[in-house]
């Protein structure tokens, strides 16, 4: 169990007077306990009381051999596991996480008189955005990883291959360099594909004049990383070269707004009128940005309807793009961590336009 991390949780739990607290979601239970389990179907619940008792409800058919510092309460597939559970359940205020679901919470809530259940997750959540040094030296690790990818990535683009063997070839660079696979499944998008911001990789191949969309990250030491790169195939229209100038222009905006006390709107709206400015402000689709740290989504994104402010340690992405239907493509994304002074960068990848020969 990480102690540091436990005690900032029973701390705001104190002050919020939540008395006991049930996770299940697995990025949040390994930040704690340094433990990943995917329970699929099967009921799995770290409880913690205010007064710093925690158990670990969890399947027998996942093994513990580590000793993790608190007490595994083993459940059989057999076992009347609401009760198990509920009978160790206090009757007050009760902080369910957001990824329990209603075929465990309703029975949970109809064995438990007088409780009174609320949403918590943003307990641990919000501490999950606050990345201490550990985290942040893994995910600068991660992204040097992303950067020499992407140069791979870069290089065999001259070759005549599709976007799912584009792909397949990333797998394997990313294995090479010490990552244990993608943080998602990488976007290749040739051409007009890229004018789908959530293109599924297929197999068209490329023609002179296509803009390259390359959104990629890999895993690295349970943390994730996250990069996009626009790149030309051989040319560049006029009007494709305009549209790539003004997404970088979006980008840079956004970042150099990036500094402690900023409201992540205000970031958003740095990237959105330079791009609303340029006469492509409805094509751009999607928020600016998003948190990411041991998920690519983690809580937190960078968007018009956060009012929420910038925090030392927070790290998210700045992905500003723009999408011609039938035409073109083009985002250019980096992730950046909140300094006290400013933010810094963790991509190094140039952003100038390239064309692929």
């Amino acid at each position: 169990m990480n102690n540091i991390r436990l005690e900032k949780v029973l701390e705001v739990m104190r002050k919020d007077k939540v008395d006991q607290l049930l996770l299940c979601d697995p990025s949040s239970i390994f930040y704690l306990t340094n433990k990943w389990i995917y329970p699929g179907e099967r009921m799995h619940i770290l409880s913690i009381l205010s007064n710093g008792d925690v158990k670990f409800f969890v399947n027998k058919l996942f093994p513990i051999e580590e000793d993790l510092g608190i007490e595994i309460v083993r459940l059989d597939d057999i076992d009347d596991q609401i009760k198990i559970l509920a009978e160790d359940i206090i009757p007050r205020v009760v902080g369910v996480d957001k990824n329990l679901v209603a075929k465990f919470l309703i029975p949970i809530m109809n064995r438990v008189d007088d409780a009174d259940f609320i949403d918590a997750s943003y307990i641990v959540d919000d501490l999950r955005a606050l990345k201490d040094i550990e985290e942040i030296e893994i995910m600068e690790k991660s992204s040097k990883i992303n950067d020499k990818a992407m140069e791979k990535m870069k290089s065999k683009l001259s070759e005549n291959l599709s976007e799912k063997e584009m792909a397949e070839f990333l797998a394997n660079v990313y294995k090479e360099f010490g990552a244990s696979g993608f943080s998602f499944e990488p976007i290749i998008a040739y051409g007009k594909n890229g004018a789908d911001p959530h293109h599924s990789n297929d197999m068209s191949l490329k023609v002179e004049g296509d803009s390259i969309i390359v959104d990629m990250g890999c895993i690295y030491n349970d943390y994730c990383s996250d990069m996009t790169r626009t790149f030309f195939y051989k040319s560049v229209s006029e009007k494709s070269k305009e549209v790539y100038e003004t997404v970088l222009k979006a980008n840079l905006a956004a970042i150099a707004t990036v500094k402690p006390g900023v409201k992540l709107s205000d970031i958003d709206k740095a990237a959105r009128d330079v791009i609303e400015d340029a006469g492509y402000g409805e094509h751009f689709t999607h928020r600016t940005g998003h948190f990411i740290g041991i998920e690519t989504h983690d809580v937190g994104d960078v968007s018009a309807a956060n009012e929420n402010i910038c925090q030392v340690g927070n790290i998210f992405s700045i992905e500003p793009g723009i999408y011609l239907t039938g035409e073109v493509g083009v985002r250019i994304e980096d992730l950046v961590i909140v300094t006290e002074d400013g933010c810094k960068i963790l991509n190094g990848f140039s952003k100038d336009l390239q064309i692929i020969e």
